[in-house]
């Protein structure tokens, strides 16, 4: 029989997890609530003693300095409601599974079959609170309803049926195993109700394709062959749904494109991805020569460049934005776990060294009404936040480097980026570590978590945009422990050879997964009633296209397969013969030996016909922002410091571990009081050398409202200014491209189509004018292409946002350079040249101006310049380097002297200017944007030093560090026009987001 124990804090004790739910309840969901409290619930359902119980409770269940234990009687008292939160049947409860464990180490003997403890809260609720309040509390707060499940009762109930009675979530019943036909002999009405109510997200066209498909006599002969008739299953059409989708298809990037400039020029190009793309890493690596350092590009999960001579970087990053604005913490949790495999399973496998995280919201005071379906951007704020922290922390990998980006457009979709790099061996068992094969006769293996209904339809759900009825099962739900559990064994497995090929199960689940897998050798055959469920009640085409989370699927040889799954049973990790792969040509998927799915490979994965779209530019049109006349700017600096682009987001990072594994060197705070914001991270991944790996980004959505092509082009620099300010190598750096762009089809509901499709053009020249030079190799990225809210009336479109991450060594990492002025007496350098260029400026937007002079990039200089620089860094001739950004030089000398808590004296005049002299005034000098500048202190006693090493470029000395505390700026006229003591400057940039 099963017993309760109860675990609640001792009275004096301060609940901080009941704060902070009634914090949430009050913001979020406006109810009165006076007080929460909270009481761990374990539910032990294995056959144990008193005095067993007893020692459970008091020992692993319990810390007896702060909390009190009870066996079978409630602890609860002096509340209105309770509401006790538990994880639904067969959903991995890691907290009951790791209470299991510690119990069976007290004990001494293993629980028998069927066994277990469950874990739960309770959440006592004092207020004047209605039934139907507590149902919204319950249901929107603290209970996913779809992993968990709860209970309500008031505390007359409590006190009369003396507590919540012994309930233990025992999986029962059958897997339902029902396959459909669907007519697809219908109407093109009925071709598009069927797309549109079973979430495939395909178009006419696409529809019209596949029953092209099934009216084929030879397909139909040999569909006669295996016992299916001319109609697809919903295993086969689901399946190719995902296939297709623009998540895993990139169709837009794959389609021609018919472009015209605004002189009337038009040009046909053939695939995004191939003229832009791809052709950049081409024309770089010839460039290269025989110092070529990448290894895999474009063909895996994640991209692999050289390191040292014994290892290899590993460097993904991906997008979770559909799945975050519907349920923030389960979305992002997924987004970093998810993209975790990414670098894992690329090769034969990787090691993970970091996490970075990039996040695109809407303003978190926002006031202004949102449709119904939107949840407030705080909430989407807050949820994103924690479940990255969640899936970050728990998986035992530093979060190194990020962003967090405020733009009203993102209300409608917020952004979420999370990356992750890794490092695997060159070599591993003579073959190198990148590589990876299937022959036919490899089994198919799934290892990891099991398959449940959470992430239905995540692939194509993300491939349209957000609407009134976007389903939230298509939500994945992660759970990092499952998955380091699974890192752990497979890594192992790795080095003694025993399987031949991995990959992610992740977008499409087993039907993207083994469908990539199977066209490596050509084909397979698997059966979905030997996969392994959470739950009962999943008919096959579920079980093949679910992205339940934390599952690799794996190539592993037939005479391995024994040491495999007994190395999977040590590390308690579970693993499934799910079928083989052949060279049949055919992706054939059955059920209980029942044929549900007969796929030509060849048709699956290039049976799509590239799309055609139209686009067409014409440069917008924005009203010019008046200059602006000052004596003093003291007051404007102060307020865009507090501005939420460029505020201090230290409430946000402090939540993410930065020093497991002990290799972070250069991390996301510095200077004097550690506050101060790094640029860019500097890793040593290997702790008995003094190589380093730097990871850094640029992203800058603002400037895409004048022009994407520039937008690209910035946020192309701005990622390697940050990757030169802290000693990253320019000889050895790697692009990553994240594209997420608004819907850019012309249709009845995006008429601005070839509009949006022209500024995802010039952004993709960008990358071709810019990274070719630079002799920047892209590696791998990323596209998210529908990213708009549409309820039939309103319509959201964020931003077209391109995020782009450089990731390299630095030779040695005792050279790396922080931004925090270092000592008084330094010279201040401003590395190269200022321009009137405010267009898109945090400091026009604080006034409500767009502009139209954005920032543009001389690549030959910029390339020169960070050459040289690295140079001075690598001799120890530069104390502090900060690169110039949002905000301009002003904000950059505040930031670099309050974290290094010293002031400084600055001359406007001396900075170098470039362009019509008329337009040099102290407001574009202070505030403007321009591209590729840093902000450098040298000793004087080095100056001549540095003054050699960046021979040839343009920088000048604008002043001097003093200890004085005060930030002060004197104009052109030679008056002061900037002052300001560093504590109020610090104050202005860390009040903003302090509290949340």
């Amino acid at each position: 029989m099963a017993s309760r124990v109860e675990v609640a804090l001792k009275d004096g004790v301060r609940d901080a997890r009941g704060e902070r739910v009634r914090n949430e309840i009050a913001h979020f969901l406006h109810l009165p609530v006076d007080g929460v409290r909270t009481i761990d619930i374990y539910t032990v359902d294995a056959a144990l003693s008193r005095a067993e119980l007893e020692a459970a409770a008091s020992g692993p269940f319990c810390d007896p300095v702060i909390q009190s234990w009870s066996i079978d009687l409630p602890l609860a008292s002096g509340f209105e409601w309770a509401v006790e939160v538990g994880l639904r049947p067969g959903v991995t409860d890691n907290v009951g599974r790791t209470a299991r464990e510690a119990v069976e180490y007290l004990t001494g003997r293993p629980f028998a079959a069927g066994e277990a403890v469950y874990a739960g809260v309770q959440y006592l609720l004092s207020g004047s609170l209605s039934r139907e309040q507590v149902e919204t509390i319950a249901t929107g707060l603290l209970c996913n309803t779809l992993i968990q499940r709860y209970s309500i009762m008031s505390a007359a109930d409590f006190m009369a049926k003396r507590g919540f009675p012994v309930t233990v979530p025992r999986v029962t019943g059958e897997t339902k195993g029902q396959v459909r036909e669907i007519d697809l002999e219908v109407s093109d009405d009925e071709l598009l109700r069927i797309s549109k109510d079973g979430v495939l997200a395909l178009t006419l066209e696409e529809m019209k394709i596949i029953q092209a498909h099934y009216r084929d006599p030879k397909v139909l002969a040999e569909r006669a062959g295996q016992g299916l008739g001319s109609k697809p299953t919903d295993v086969e059409l689901e399946c190719l749904a995902q296939t297709w989708s623009e998540h895993c298809k990139h169709k837009i990037f794959a389609g021609t494109v018919q472009y015209e400039d605004e002189q009337g020029n038009k040009q046909e190009i053939k695939s995004l991805f191939k003229s832009y793309i791809q052709r950049v890493t081409k024309e770089v690596r010839q460039n290269m020569g025989d110092k070529d350092f990448c290894l895999s590009v474009f063909k895996d999960n994640a991209g692999v460049i050289t390191f040292d001579d014994n290892n290899s970087l590993v460097f993904k990053v991906e997008t979770h934005n559909s799945p975050s604005a519907l349920d923030p913490y389960g979305g992002a949790l997924t987004g970093i776990v998810g993209v975790n495999r990414d670098p894992f399973g690329t090769g034969q496998g990787a090691k993970l060294i970091f996490n970075t995280d990039v996040f695109c919201f809407a303003d978190p005071f926002y006031d202004k009404p949102l449709p119904s379906r939107l949840l407030h951007p705080r909430r989407i704020f807050e949820g994103v936040v924690e479940g990255v922290e969640h899936g970050g922390n728990k998986s035992g990998i530093p979060t190194v480097n990020g962003s967090i980006v405020f733009d009203e457009r993102f209300a409608g979709k917020p952004l979420v980026f999370c990356g992750t790099a890794g490092i695997m061996p060159k070599e591993v068992n003579g073959i190198a570590g990148h590589e990876k094969s299937i022959k036919p006769g490899d089994l198919i293996v799934m290892t990891g978590g099991r398959i449940g209904k959470d992430g239905i339809h995540g692939a194509t759900f993300s491939s349209e945009e957000l609407n009134e009825n976007s389903p939230v099962t298509a939500v994945q739900i992660g759970d990092p422990i499952t998955q380091k559990r699974m890192f752990d064994f497979l890594i192992r497995a790795r080095d003694k050879g025993l399987y031949r090929f991995i990959t992610d199960n992740g977008a499409g689940g087993l039907s993207s997964s083994v469908g990539e897998m199977a066209g490596e050798c050509g084909g397979c055959r698997m059966d979905l009633a030997k996969a392994p469920l959470k739950y009962p009640g999943l008919n096959p085409w579920e079980i093949l296209i679910s992205e339940a989370q934390e599952r690799m699927s794996l190539a592993v040889p037939p005479e391995k397969l024994d040491e495999f799954m007994a190395m999977a049973k040590r590390f308690g990790c579970e693993a499934t013969v799910l079928g083989e792969f052949t060279d049949s040509g055919i992706f054939h998927i059955l059920y209980n030996d029942t044929t549900v799915a007969w796929l030509p490979m060849a048709f699956m994965h290039e049976g799509l016909p590239p799309m055609q779209i139209p686009a067409k530019w014409q440069p917008p049109v924005n009203p010019e922002a008046p200059a602006r006349y000052r004596e003093d700017w003291t007051a404007d600096l102060l307020e865009l410091l507090g501005r939420l682009n460029i505020c201090s987001k230290e409430s946000v990072v402090r939540r993410y571990d930065h020093e497991v594994q002990g290799g972070s060197v250069v991390k996301p705070f510095t200077g004097v009081a550690n506050d101060g914001p790094s640029d860019a991270a500097v890793v040593r991944p290997v702790l008995d050398s003094f190589k380093g790996v730097v990871v850094s980004h640029g992203i800058c959505p603002r400037y895409s409202d004048i022009d994407a092509y520039h937008m690209a082009a910035n946020a192309i620099d701005e990622a390697l200014r940050n990757y030169v300010a802290v000693g990253g190598n320019p000889d050895h750096w790697a692009g990553l491209d994240n594209f997420c762009w608004c819907d850019p089809v012309l249709s009845e509901k995006t008429p601005d189509g070839p509009y949006k499709m022209a500024q995802l053009v010039r952004a993709n020249q960008a990358l071709l004018d810019y990274c070719v030079p630079l002799n920047l190799p892209l590696i791998s990225g990323k596209d998210s292409m529908k990213n708009d809210f549409y309820d039939g009336s309103v319509k959201i479109s964020i931003p077209p946002t391109l995020l782009f991450s450089v990731i390299g060594t630095i030779p040695d990492v005792r050279n790396a350079v922080t931004m925090d002025f270092k000592r008084p007496g330094d010279i201040i350098c401003l590395l190269g040249e200022t321009k009137d260029e405010l267009g898109g400026s945090e400091y026009l937007a604080m006034q409500g101006y767009t502009g139209t002079t954005v920032p543009q990039v001389e690549v030959t200089s910029a390339l020169a310049r960070y050459k040289a620089l690295h140079r001075a860094i690598t001799g120890g001739l530069v104390a502090s380097c900060h690169d110039l950004s949002d905000g301009g030089l002003a904000v950059a000398l505040a930031e670099s002297a309050f974290a290094g808590g010293f002031g400084c004296r600055i001359e406007l005049d001396n900075v170098r200017f470039g362009g019509d002299q008329r337009t040099r005034t102290d407001e574009v000098l202070l505030f403007s944007e321009s591209a590729s500048r840093l902000l450098v202190t040298v000793h004087p006693a080095q100056w001549s030093a540095f003054e050699e090493a960046m021979a040839g470029t343009v920088f000048s000395q604008i002043g001097r560090v003093t200890d004085d505390g005060r930030v002060t700026i004197a104009g052109l006229e030679g008056k002061t026009v900037l002052q300001s003591d560093l504590g109020a400057l610090k104050e202005a940039w860390q009040r903003t987001l302090r509290e949340l």
